[in-house]
């Protein structure tokens, strides 16, 4: 039943079209939600009217993405929002993973999880928004002044799929996997820890060993896994501004990873949102969402990368964040985070 005593099975197109017509302050994700939906429900609702629905793989959509010019590109999961302006540049295709490596926009996606995409325009305002199969949101695009008007005319026209249906076949939301681990091969975790020579090596090390992240981190124990304060993600954000250390913050979804590469500067708390609000980034995290925060120690073939990572309650990673390595600061970032509160300390 939605929020406001219709039933979800009610809500036709015309009808999600009015009641949002009624209450155009509220974040789409917020609206949907309160009314049953799901996000891509509300664009498909806005097909021939503001929305068209296209082609959603990044094969498809990103070349030509990279047309528009100066962006807004944001991604999220339910804890996290990060939001970075540039172009999207360098766009790398591939079998099971793409990338964009830009000076700006940096992204690692996921093809099969982008499913629904949507041209829309609202007034003056211009996005791009891709979904999963669940209806979820996966990836956005907002244009901004700056942006070529007439590229996002061009790329509406060029992937506008033939069928513009305003309801959706939509798949069940897919269940987070909680921390998996095996206290019987924790020797074996650490020896093979110690060989690692690139931070990407370590998924396919805990999947050999039928763990997870979360999994891992809780068995492995010091110095490879240091259990940190809730206080830890403020804490380390704040000294990297003050301190105008470089740093990589990573968040992320099934689909989308979008990564801020660089300093940071304004630090600012709100209710329960830990936000950073720079001219050319914006990260939104939810500090009430925090549930396990982890300094983790991989070893490289260039030292030592050291991680804060954080998960919520229900064990999805919320947000990584590494030192710059392009950007230099690697000793001032690890010392930062080595400083940080313990959980132990703060008992």
């Amino acid at each position: 039943m939605a929020a406001d005593g219709i039933p979800p099975d009610s809500l036709t197109p015309a009808r999600i079209r009015e009641l949002r017509a009624d209450d155009t302050n509220l974040r789409a994700r917020d609206f949907a939600a309160q009314h049953g939906l799901v996000e891509a429900e509300l664009l498909a609702a806005q097909i021939g009217h503001g929305a068209t629905a296209i082609k959603a793989h990044p094969d498809d959509l990103m070349p030509l993405v990279c047309d528009l010019g100066d962006v807004m590109a944001l991604t999220r999961n339910e804890s996290c929002v990060i939001e970075r302006r540039g172009t999207y540049e360098e766009y790398h295709g591939g079998a099971h993973a793409q990338m964009v490596l830009g000076a700006e926009i940096d992204m690692r996606m996921f093809a099969r999880h982008w499913v629904h995409g949507f041209a829309l325009e609202e007034g003056e305002k211009r996005s791009i928004q891709v979904f999963d199969a669940a209806g979820d949101a996966i990836h956005k695009v907002h244009l901004k002044p700056e942006s070529d008007v007439a590229a996002f005319d061009r790329l509406v026209a060029a992937l506008r799929l033939p069928e513009q249906n305003a309801t959706l076949d939509l798949a069940p939301r897919a269940l987070v996997e909680a921390a998996k681990s095996d206290p019987a091969k924790v020797e074996t975790l650490r020896s093979e820890w110690l060989k690692l020579t690139d931070t990407h090596q370590f998924l396919r090390l805990v999947s050999k060993l039928k763990m997870n992240r979360l999994g891992a981190y809780r068995i492995v124990g010091e110095p490879f896994a240091t259990r940190l304060s809730k206080d830890a993600v403020a804490a380390l954000l704040n000294r990297c501004a003050q301190d105008a250390i470089p740093l990589m913050i990573f968040v992320g979804n099934a689909g989308c990873i979008e990564i801020h590469g660089g300093k940071i500067e304004t630090v600012k708390p709100m209710g329960p949102w830990l936000n950073v609000l720079d001219p050319r980034f914006n990260l939104h995290l939810r500090a009430d969402h925090l549930a396990e925060i982890w300094l983790v120690d991989k070893p490289t073939k260039n030292g030592p990368a050291l991680s804060l990572e954080a998960f919520d309650k229900n064990g999805a990673l919320i947000t990584q964040i590494f030192a710059s390595r392009k950007d230099g600061g690697v000793e001032d970032f690890n010392a930062a985070i080595k400083a940080l509160p313990r959980l132990e300390e703060m008992a």
